[in-house]
């Protein structure tokens, strides 16, 4: 079995310094987190990693993850952030609307039960975005080069919001924490049992 690749997040320059297609129509959002994932794989493994991400079953996910989210849901809820009015095409436009034309033409495999709303996917790049009351965000994988990877490719995740007021920021400041403590580090390892589950199926 490989290696796994090592679990941590990244400074900010090793989002920004590549030529990522995302930077074309995500101009006026914050960068969040960057995190390098324990997923490795060859040149053309990446579409196959995206729908073992994206795929699967959220029982996946440990309890405690799990809670975190039906807490933040049932606040969300009450509190009104998740209403369809707050949505994309309500409150904000899709980012879909700024796609160039070739990036229309690679669509993303989609979850009916997502939250996500998947905007392209390449052979290195992809791109889904939610938005509610307290911010518009967008979900960023990439794969890319590693020469510590036995075959050559790593994966990455990037983070990018634009907050709604203040109002939004502070939601985003509250839960950082959150983030940091429970919900990356779950959502990382389940990832990396996901992408080693899919190359077993594919040996």
């Amino acid at each position: 079995m490989t290696t796994p690749a090592p679990t941590r997040p990244l400074p900010s320059g090793v989002y920004s310094s590549r030529p990522w297609r995302i930077h074309q129509i995500t101009e006026d959002f914050e960068l969040e987190d960057v995190w390098a994932l324990p997923v490795q794989g060859g040149a053309d493994d990446f579409p196959r990693f995206v729908e073992s991400t994206m795929s699967g079953d959220d029982r996946d996910f440990p309890a405690a993850y799990r809670f975190l989210f039906a807490v933040r849901w049932a606040l969300g809820r009450m509190l009104g952030t998740e209403q369809d009015e707050h949505g994309l095409g309500r409150r904000v436009a899709s980012l879909g609307d700024r796609l160039p034309d070739d990036l229309r033409d690679l669509p993303a495999p989609e979850r009916d039960d997502s939250p996500f709303h998947p905007l392209y996917l390449t052979d290195r790049e992809y791109a889904a975005e939610i938005a509610n009351r307290t911010m518009h965000g967008v979900l960023h994988l990439g794969w890319v080069e590693d020469d510590g990877a036995p075959d050559g490719f790593s994966a990455q995740l990037s983070v990018l919001v634009r907050p709604n007021g203040l109002f939004g920021e502070a939601y985003m400041a509250f839960i950082k924490p959150f983030r940091y403590l429970v919900v990356y580090p779950a959502l990382l390892r389940t990832v990396g049992r996901r992408w080693e589950a899919a190359q077993e199926v594919g040996r």
